[in-house]
């Protein structure tokens, strides 16, 4: 009788096992269905979704199912596909965000032998591309405010991700966040973006003008120009910078090795005689304050706007000399010979540029 007995028992436990796992087995059978289920509506597919993950709920309150890594790896899979395809209910899918990340630290746990590795790698990956949709989504609706948390929230689990903190910086400066603009974008220059010059440019001029942070925007120009010396846009900025600050030996000086480098780029060519053109403009806003009665002061005043615009002119005419299309150094040109009235040159520059302003735009 206990040989009997005992082989009863042996049954009712196999029996009361394979009821337990049978549950898994639903999910399974579940989330293959589901894999089947391609160009339904998305009310059919969510349905289908949400029920399997039903499954699962039996799976993990199950003491005999609740420790195995399947339980949690299939409802990580569930958890993750609904977030990843409700674009209509964003609080359900957020939601099933943090089922599916509960379900994934769960299975890992429990999954010692590696048996889950592809589903969570899978749920992990879905899980992903559901925050990336959704931030997407948010933006293309204009609802930035929601996109610049959501690319945060991305940025936050995968710090290398590059473009996403490019991404995050556009939204940013959507809502005039610039402070987070400027964070964003210096993270994607640190991780190497294939568009740092591009993103130097934007947070230079937005730090210095609309942040108006002159102390910062001198620094990230330095770093700019450590990386890019041959950025003319840098280098104009920075020639600009130490006009404002009264330091033309450092502009000239930094200049001048540009210019050694290569001699043949207009844009330093066009810098140099700014530094020399900015100060004439200087000394003519002092100018026009002098009292017409004070001659000498006034004369003075003069003789040293002459000295810069001659030394500026040389530069100028290199500079058009080089690029035939820089209208900017023939306005200038055409200034200059207006000033120092030499009606023949002014007249030729006149002619050049009228000749450009009329060329048909490509």
């Amino acid at each position: 009788m206990k040989k009997v007995l005992l082989s009863m028992l042996l049954v009712g436990a196999a029996t009361y096992a394979n009821a337990q796992k049978s549950e898994v087995s639903k999910a399974k059978n579940a989330w293959n269905m589901s894999s089947l289920m391609t160009n339904k509506p998305l009310d059919v597919t969510l349905k289908s979704l949400e029920e399997g993950l039903k499954t699962t709920d039996n799976a993990i309150a199950n003491e005999k199912s609740k420790d195995m890594p399947e339980a949690w790896s299939y409802r990580a899979l569930f958890a993750s596909k609904i977030s990843f395809i409700d674009s209509l209910d964003i609080a359900n899918a957020i939601a099933k965000d943090k089922i599916a990340e509960e379900a994934i630290v769960k299975a890992k746990a429990l999954d010692t032998k590696g048996g889950e590795k592809e589903n969570i790698k899978e749920a992990e990956q879905t899980l992903s591309n559901a925050l990336r949709n959704r931030a997407i989504f948010a933006y293309n609706k204009k609802d930035f405010k929601s996109a610049l948390q959501f690319f945060n929230e991305i940025t936050a689990k995968n710090p290398q991700d590059t473009s996403m903190y490019v991404n995050a910086g556009v939204t940013a400066k959507q809502i005039s966040d610039f402070p987070e603009m400027i964070k964003n974008f210096k993270k994607a220059i640190d991780l190497g973006s294939k568009d740092s010059e591009s993103l130097y440019s934007e947070i230079i001029s937005t730090t210095f003008s609309t942040v108006k942070d002159t102390v910062s925007g001198a620094a990230l120009l330095e770093q700019a120009l450590a990386k890019y010396p041959e950025n003319s846009y840098f280098s104009g900025m920075q020639t600009d910078l130490f006009i404002k600050q009264g330091n033309i030996a450092k502009s000239q000086e930094s200049l001048n090795k540009l210019i050694a480098k290569d001699g043949k780029n207009a844009s330093y060519q066009y810098a140099m005689g700014d530094t020399y053109y900015k100060q004439a403009l200087d000394l003519q806003g002092k100018r026009n304050k002098i009292d017409p009665k004070k001659k000498k002061e006034f004369d003075d005043v003069t003789a040293k706007m002459k000295g810069f615009i001659e030394q500026a002119l040389p530069y100028y005419k290199k500079a058009y000399e080089l690029d035939p299309k820089m209208t900017s150094a023939l306005e200038n040109l055409k200034v200059i010979y207006a000033f120092k009235d030499d009606k023949v040159n002014y007249e030729a520059t006149k002619k050049l540029l009228d000749a450009q302003n009329a060329a048909p735009k490509k």
